[in-house]
Parts: C-alpha cells; sequence; structure tokens
C-alpha cells in the first residue's frame, strides 16, 4: 500500500476494476442487456475524474492516526471506491435532470443509451430509452456503492461508526438534489437557496462527509471531526462556487462541457442570484435581461452579453472574494486541528487545487 501514502487514486482504480470483474458475471446472468448496461458503467466510472471523494477519505484517516501500511488500509481503499461509485450515480442523474448531453468530454448516459436505441432501429421513443436506462444504471451504482461499503473489509467497530455518516451522506446529497431542482422550477433569486444547495449538494459528499469517514474508520475523537466538517463545508462550498464560475465562463475543451451551459440551463446558482440582486440595484435594464435570458437557447453574443452583465455588476468578483474567504477559514481550522501534519500538508494543497482549478 505504499502507492497510497500520498494519493490513494491508483488503489482505487484497482479496487473499482475488481469490483467490476467480480460483479460482471451476476448481470450476464440475469441477461445480456444488463451485462452491456454494466459494461457501459464500468466504462464510465473508470473514465477519467479526479478521485478527490477517495483521497479525502483517505487523508481523513491518516490525519486521525490511520497506518497507511496496517490491516485496515486496503478496506479504507476500497470506501473510498464506493464513493466513486456513488459519484457515478449522482452525475448519471444530474445529466438526466439537467439534459446535459456531455460529461467528461463524451456523451452523457442517456445520450450514449439512446443513440445506441437509435443505432439498432429499436421499437419506442430513443430518448425516453435513453433515459431509462440511465436512471436504472444510476442506481445500479448508489446501490453497488452500498454493497462496497458493507462488504469492503472495515473492522466491525469501524463498520459501525461507518454507518451513520454514510446514511447522512445519501440523504444530503439526494435532499440537495432535490432543492437544486425546485430552485430552478421555481426561478428562486435569493443567495441563501443556492448556497444550501451548495452545502447538500457539493459540500457534504466531496469533502465534508469523505472527511468524516475517514476519521470515523480511525475512530477520532469528537474535535477533530468538527474541524474535517467545518473544513469540509468551506473548502466543498468553494469548489462548487468554482464550478458555479466553470459553468459560465470555462472552456469546454477544460471542462468537458458546453461554455455557458449553466445559462443555458437555467441553473440557479450563487453567481447567477448576486447578478441579479446587484443588476437590479445598479442597472435595472441589465436585471430584465439576465430574467428574460436565462434559461434560454443563447446565440453567441447573448452568451457574450449576459457574461459581460454578470462581470459588470461585480458578481464574478463577488464569487471570487467568497473563495478566498472560504479556504482561508478552511484552512486556519485546519492548521489548528489535532489532524497529523503529513495530513495538514496533502489537505492544504488539495484546498487550493479544488478551488482553483480551470476544469
Amino acid at each position: 500500500m505504499t502507492s497510497t501514502r500520498t494519493s490513494p487514486g491508483k488503489a482505487v482504480e484497482d479496487a473499482l476494476r475488481r469490483f467490476f470483474a467480480a460483479r460482471r458475471d451476476e448481470a450476464a446472468a440475469i441477461g445480456p442487456a444488463c451485462a452491456e448496461v454494466v459494461a457501459e458503467l464500468e466504462s464510465y466510472v473508470l473514465r477519467g475524474g479526479k478521485r478527490v471523494r477517495p483521497a479525502f477519505v483517505w487523508l481523513g484517516w491518516l490525519g486521525a492516526g490511520g497506518d497507511p501500511d496496517g490491516a485496515t488500509a486496503e478496506a479504507v481503499v476500497r470506501t473510498g471506491a464506493a464513493l466513486e461509485l456513488f459519484h457515478a450515480s449522482a452525475l448519471i442523474h444530474d445529466d438526466v435532470i439537467d439534459a446535459s448531453l456531455t460529461r467528461r468530454g463524451a456523451p452523457a448516459a442517456h445520450v450514449l443509451f439512446a443513440g445506441r436505441h437509435r443505432d439498432r432501429c429499436w421499437n419506442g421513443d430513443a430518448e425516453l430509452f435513453g433515459t431509462g436506462t440511465a436512471i436504472l444504471a444510476g442506481d445500479l451504482a448508489q446501490g453497488w456503492a452500498d454493497d462496497l461499503i458493507r462488504t469492503g473489509g472495515l473492522p466491525a467497530p469501524a463498520q459501525a461508526r461507518v454507518a451513520p455518516v454514510w446514511s447522512a451522506l445519501r440523504t444530503e446529497v439526494l435532499c440537495g438534489q432535490l432543492l437544486d431542482v425546485t430552485a430552478e422550477a421555481a426561478g428562486a433569486e435569493d443567495l441563501d437557496t443556492p448556497l444550501r444547495v451548495n452545502t447538500y449538494k457539493t459540500a457534504s459528499y466531496t469533502v465534508e462527509r469523505p472527511l468524516h469517514i475517514g476519521a470515523a474508520i480511525a475512530g477520532a475523537d469528537d474535535a477533530l471531526v468538527a474541524a474535517y466538517r467545518a473544513f469540509g463545508h468551506d473548502i466543498g462550498v468553494a469548489f462548487q462556487l468554482r464550478d458555479d464560475l466553470l459553468g459560465v465562463f470555462g472552456a469546454a475543451e477544460e471542462t468537458g462541457k458546453p461554455s455557458g451551459g449553466d445559462l443555458v440551463q437555467g441553473k440557479r446558482t450563487v453567481l447567477f442570484a448576486a447578478a441579479l440582486q446587484f443588476a437590479d440595484a445598479q442597472d435595472p435594464d441589465a436585471a430584465k435581461f439576465l430574467r428574460a435570458r436565462i434559461g434560454t437557447q443563447l446565440t453567441d453574443d447573448e452568451l457574450t452579453a449576459m457574461r459581460a452583465v454578470i462581470t459588470d455588476v461585480g458578481a464574478v468578483d463577488h464569487v471570487e472574494r467568497d473563495i478566498t474567504r472560504r479556504t482561508d477559514r478552511a484552512l486556519a481550522v485546519l492548521r489548528a486541528s489535532g489532524a497529523t501534519d503529513h495530513a495538514k500538508e496533502q489537505l492544504t494543497a488539495m484546498a487550493v487545487s479544488a478551488t482553483q482549478r480551470t476544469s
């Protein structure tokens, strides 16, 4: 396990490959259609991704005294792999909900399955088939994540400590997604709603709960758990705020998603809420323009104009300041915590990377 001392990425990849290898025959025995979907799910899970969630599990465990050469290390890696399966489920479902066409530079799962339906000249509606199949593939990934958490080899006391944290993570992500869907449908314009979405849909399962899971495996004390959770909340929200900026200004070749996609999809982000609030005070006509064009098919000129308004009224600067404020506060909490020096160093590097990324 020496390769996992800094990051468990390669070990997590190996654990995922072994898991899929062990489940392929089970799916094939049920039917060839199941085997085909599992093959696509395996490809989806193993196709890129930063593996940040397993890294936070690993560092949370190391920082609480976990031994990278000890008997529990492999089980910690498998726990991180379970989070990658859960993440795949969330992405697949999120793309269905948002009607996103691409993910990581490739067709989204529902688009891929719809295309397969058309290529084979099957009966019925190709898009409906693609959507249904993608939902089921995401459900399978989530169920298998639960299986891997339960059968990953954690000692019984650690398993008992992890169980309620895993349960909270699942509930928070799903409820965060519900908040997001509702906010878009209702046209929410306040700043509190998207911040709440960021807390539960992103921060919880990206940083806060993975660190909490690692700490729970190691049997960390309440003070370190509280520090991890405070750090994880702020870095997780800052991570999503950076994502909001990339969703409007990011280059498609770097993000793997259409440039300006959040505006076309009508995403009610903190960035957009701030832009509306500032435009209402500074330039009502600009605010009217933002409200009229959000969630519509934008021409290149309209997209450029929306970006200009969002920048000119100060929304970009507002979000950048919040990212900096949250990052600084999180790092201060981390420095004062009882985590090991090695974990502090690695978590600091990950925090900077997560909040300053360009993809």
